[in-house]
């Protein structure tokens, strides 16, 4: 994937029009994807959920909006960020995208006055523990048999977004970043 492409992305807030292009994404990404159902129910019932899309390109004349290649569905709760899904389109990866996603929605939400962000993320899965470490993840804690699939364990994991990475590193104005805009 060229660089230019990754430059045009933009972070918006996912709506149901966007479900088959997630659920692709989901599918492609997971041995036990979430349901169309289950992301209905972040989008429409859960309050405490916010669903992100990231899109590459512009919409075109006809209002058509431009491809969606990563999503991201957190819970906010309180002061704290709780981090529930995180997939990109397997043609995009490698391309900065989840980085992207991941680290503009933290400094959105600490921007808005969440203090922690926590995730669970299987122990082999190198490249996610890898991107989540150079945010400023930190392993706190193990959820015993947290895959249902497998029985498999899950690490948890936790950010200060007060400090470490996300206060040094990164700002709440997207235009300093790749990304042109939150929307």
């Amino acid at each position: 994937m060229s660089d230019d492409r990754a430059l045009d992305i933009r972070i918006e807030r996912m709506r149901p029009a966007d479900l088959d292009a997630v659920l692709d994404i989901e599918r492609a990404s997971f041995h036990t994807p979430w349901s169309r159902q289950a992301f209905l129910h972040e989008l429409e019932r859960n309050r405490v959920a916010v669903l992100w899309v990231a899109r590459a390109g512009r919409s075109d004349d006809a209002g058509v909006p431009a491809t969606v290649v990563g999503y991201l569905c957190l819970w906010v709760v309180a002061d704290e960020v709780h981090i529930t899904n995180l997939a990109v389109d397997p043609a995009w990866r490698g391309e900065g995208i989840a980085r992207l996603l991941l680290g503009t929605l933290l400094v959105h939400h600490r921007d808005t006055g969440a203090r922690r962000a926590f995730l669970e993320v299987r122990p082999d899965n190198v490249e996610a523990r890898r991107l989540y470490q150079g945010l400023g993840f930190r392993e706190v804690g193990r959820r015993r048999g947290y895959y249902v699939d497998t029985g498999e364990d899950a690490l948890l994991l936790e950010a200060r977004l007060d400090e470490g990475p996300l206060a040094e590193g990164m700002t709440s104005d997207p235009s300093a970043r790749r990304n042109p805009s939150v929307g």
